[in-house]
């Protein structure tokens, strides 16, 4: 399996959200909260080119966000992804 990878925040309802979904898939992941980390924030958005949280990724493939990974479990592909090589 894909190392998995999700940039957060404590408060953000769409984190908590992507969370959930791998948690409830059984998901190992490894969380990067930038609430309080500046430093940390500016790697993910240089990293993702995205100032929003969460920022997902499955291997070396950015993924998006919250609606982002919801989509691809809605279209079947998430699974695909997660069992993937890296």
């Amino acid at each position: 399996m894909p190392k998995v990878i999700i940039y957060t925040k404590s408060y953000c309802g769409f984190c908590h959200r992507a969370k959930n979904l791998l948690q409830t898939k059984s998901v190992p992941f490894d969380e990067i909260d930038v609430t309080s980390d500046s430093a940390k924030e500016q790697e993910m958005q240089k990293l993702s080119g995205q100032d929003t949280v969460p920022q997902i990724w499955i291997g070396e493939q950015h993924i998006g966000g919250c609606d982002d990974l919801h989509t691809l479990e809605s279209r079947g592909e998430l699974d695909a992804l997660l069992q993937a090589g890296d």
